[in-house]
């Protein structure tokens, strides 16, 4: 059975800093693709990261590029989004998914072709 843990997100103040980490349990870390996702109130769910299973590929939204690094310990069975420069427009439900399909950069921003995902962590940016 798979398993994704995401990391309790916070309140942090605009241009602060947090770390997400997702434990996944069930599955052959390794060889999953993973990702975040975040989805605001009123708004479909978007894409955040990715990350392919060797940590060497990664994908980011054009929101997050610069401000974000997403990142994989396999030892562990973990992976991470690590956020600085937080923005208002930041606050939403985060989400890590996971993917056993060899997937193509465009192929990991559909949420669609991720089958695992958390259960959501709460993300707030505000003064």
């Amino acid at each position: 059975q798979v398993q994704l843990v995401e990391s309790e997100g916070g309140l942090v103040q605009p241009g602060g800093s947090l770390r997400l980490s997702c434990a996944a349990s069930g599955i052959i870390f390794n060889s999953y693709v993973m990702a975040w996702f975040r989805q605001a109130p009123g708004k479909e769910r978007e894409f955040v990261a990715a990350i392919r299973w060797n940590g060497e590929n990664t994908a980011y939204a054009n929101f997050a590029k610069g401000r974000f690094t997403m990142s994989r310990d396999n030892a562990k069975n973990t992976a991470y989004l690590q956020m600085h420069s937080l923005k208002l427009e930041d606050t939403a439900v985060y989400y890590c998914a996971a993917s056993h399909y060899s997937l193509t950069i465009p192929e990991m921003t559909n949420p669609r072709n991720f089958g695992s995902w958390g259960q959501g962590t709460q993300v707030t940016v505000s003064s």
